[in-house]
């Protein structure tokens, strides 16, 4: 089951620690940095689900990184909550301009900042609060993999129903193949990165029936995403 990634960035060892512990508790797969440079190729290289942002890090400001996350194609839509001791209403409204789902102002509790961050995601990412995921007209039950376009089953293998349900979890989201290697066969796989053309050439056939829209885009040089706008 794929795990809701999470990226701390934070330069505190000890709150560090604290939210690991709790978010982990909780099921997340948490990446930590406490620079901003590097917590935008972490980003670029394994896209997270969720940014926690700290505003006051050291080398690039943490509302610079939100800037510039929000710029990245592949993490444009990313929630991201901003932690900071500013609680003045001015730097709220300008965090939430430059791109911030949230705002939470330290002292918090832990407890209330993983609800918080579930409920950003359901906000952001409706389909994952249910069992349904949905996309257009394409239906994928978790519970009982059946899969459905304009209402008509669709048989999947295993391969493409992991390919179908990540890209549904992520609409828009444009991955490279190594990206979707991680996810669907995990990081340990030694799947050739020209395999996964292969297994999206076999969801396409299957969920593209009768002239159905290809919901599929292919972005040369980059990978594949999930969205109306698949040429």
């Amino acid at each position: 089951m794929h795990k809701t990634r999470l990226l701390l960035v934070e330069d505190d060892p000890a709150m560090i620690e604290l939210l690991r512990w709790t978010f982990e508790r909780e099921d997340f797969d948490v990446l930590s940095t406490a620079s901003g440079e590097e917590a935008l190729l972490l980003a670029h290289e394994r896209t997270p689900d969720i940014v926690l942002l700290d505003w006051m890090i050291e080398e690039l400001a943490g509302i610079e990184v939100c800037r510039r996350l929000r710029r990245m194609p592949e993490t444009a839509n990313i929630p991201i909550i901003m932690l900071t001791a500013r609680g003045e209403e001015s730097d709220r409204v300008r965090g939430l301009e430059t791109g911030a789902d949230d705002f939470v102002v330290k002292p918090f509790s832990p407890v209330e900042l993983v609800a918080r961050a579930k409920a950003v995601l359901r906000r952001v990412r409706p389909a994952l609060a249910g069992v349904t995921l949905s996309f257009h007209d394409v239906e994928l039950d978790i519970a009982t993999h059946k899969v459905r376009r304009a209402g008509t089953p669709v048989p999947l293998g295993p391969t493409e129903f992991k390919l179908l349900r990540h890209f549904l979890e992520h609409p828009g989201h444009v991955f490279s193949r190594e990206r979707l290697l991680d996810a669907v066969w995990g990081r340990d796989s030694d799947i050739e990165a020209r395999t996964v053309d292969v297994h999206i050439r076999r969801l396409r056939k299957a969920i593209n029936v009768d002239g159905a829209q290809d919901l599929i885009r292919t972005v040369r040089s980059a990978g594949y995403a999930l969205d109306n706008e698949a040429a």
